[in-house]
């Protein structure tokens, strides 16, 4: 019984980065060789132990068989005959089919360190085609190491494998945990750089593959093509670093675009409600959770309003806000404007500029939330005042508040940009 470290941990070691969890391989040992260990089962597919102690995986070596288009078509033979580099060849990149032994030696038959230098995405063997899962991953890959550029071979061999159906055939829970990991890595716009190459983005997400090619307005968009400014925006949240909801919103923000009349481009007017029609398919193909689902949907709708927030009026912002849910979930709105300004950022040559509708909308919500609501309410039923009424009147006690607030930020605003 022999055990090696495996994968990400050897590859991260050998990259200088972080190295946060082990995963680790046993050649040489059955199943009951590890319950006898103190090893607790884990695997459902496979065999797989926690380490008694440290928690870790461990997986016996195996090798596996195709038996069926997808990802679950698959038979595994994991038994103490298996050698390391069987395993080894069963996994997807180069960089990732690597080993370390106890003595802290590297185990590395099919080049991966070479790879590493090289800064290329490899696979190991035709094995890769067996699992389209594998396209999934390799496209993260991109996103998370932005320096790497993708071996035309294997660029070659995932088109073979959209062509042959095998995208078609992944579930819906692995696509969305493969791509919302991807949206989370330093540069989500090659993710979807390599899944458009490849062809695999026409047959996961059409909604989004359809947006390049498509005009925007030069004066709002200089970058003009909607499928690259959909790219610059979903790099703007990764620099801003913020969470999967907001990223996922940035993603389907524009997909109404896609399907703006011909006669009316470059214009797209009424895009935010294609937009968030779309965005229902996109949610029940793909099951995304709840959180995410629910941002994207006030994001598609309500961020051309938000862009135009500099010039309403306190009733107009008030109205704004009770759209967008914000008394009730009041850190989802800020999420919402980071959103926004991630869309107003990505673009050409504005990437630098500030967005000043996000600080203005806070303000207005903390002036309205201000707002006595309970006080208000008791006043009006002392009046015999009752139903919606006492509604409106909570209303408008907010929008004077926010009126309130504009009014004093404005002479502060003026003498800011007469000392600017």
């Amino acid at each position: 019984m022999q055990t090696y470290i495996v994968g990400g941990a050897v590859r991260d070691a050998l990259l200088g980065l972080p190295v946060n969890d082990h995963d680790w391989v046993v050649v040489g040992a059955t199943p009951h060789e590890m319950i006898s260990a103190g090893y607790l089962p884990v695997g459902k597919d496979f065999p797989v132990f926690l380490h008694p102690q440290t928690r870790e995986e461990y997986a016996l070596a195996r090798t596996e068989r195709k038996t069926a288009r997808g990802y679950h078509g698959f038979v595994f033979h994991a038994e103490p005959d298996v050698t390391l580099e069987e395993d080894l060849a069963r996994r997807d990149l180069t960089i990732n089919a690597m080993a370390q032994d106890e003595h802290g030696r590297l185990i590395d038959p099919f080049g991966g360190r070479a790879d590493l230098q090289a800064r290329m995405l490899r696979h190991v063997t035709e094995a890769f085609r067996e699992d389209p899962v594998r396209i999934l991953r390799v496209a993260r890959f991109a996103a998370r190491f932005t320096e790497f550029n993708l071996a035309p071979e294997t660029l070659a061999l995932m088109r073979e494998m959209v062509g042959a159906g095998e995208v078609d055939a992944l579930v819906a829970e692995r696509v969305w945990q493969e791509l919302a990991r991807g949206l989370m890595e330093q540069r989500p716009s090659r993710m979807f750089a390599v899944l458009r190459e490849c062809g695999a983005l026409a047959r996961l997400l059409p909604e989004v593959q359809r947006l390049w090619g498509v005009p925007q307005r030069e004066a709002w968009h200089p970058e003009v093509d909607t499928g690259l400014h959909l790219m610059m925006v979903l790099d703007m949240s990764a620099r801003l670093e913020a969470a999967l909801p907001v990223r996922f919103a940035c993603l389907t923000h524009d997909l109404g675009k896609g399907t703006t009349p011909p006669d009316i481009l470059p214009r797209h007017i009424g895009h935010e409600e294609r937009s968030a029609q779309l965005l229902r398919g996109v949610c029940e193909r793909l099951r995304v959770p709840v959180e995410c689902r629910e941002l994207a949907d006030v994001v598609a709708r309500e961020h051309g309003n938000i862009h135009r927030s500099q010039g309403f009026g306190a009733a107009a912002i008030v109205r704004l806000l009770e759209r967008c849910d914000a008394f009730r979930k009041p850190q989802r709105f800020d999420a919402i404007l980071l959103a926004c300004e991630c869309d107003a950022r990505g673009r050409l040559g504005m990437q630098e500029l500030p967005y000043p509708q996000r600080q203005r909308l806070n303000a207005a919500l903390a002036a309205a939330q201000a707002v006595n609501t309970h006080a208000v309410a008791t006043a009006a039923q002392g009046q015999g005042v009752t139903g919606p009424r006492i509604g409106e009147l909570i209303h408008h006690a907010r929008v004077e508040a926010v009126a309130q607030s504009l009014a004093m930020a404005a002479p502060a605003a003026a003498d800011t940009q007469s000392r600017g």
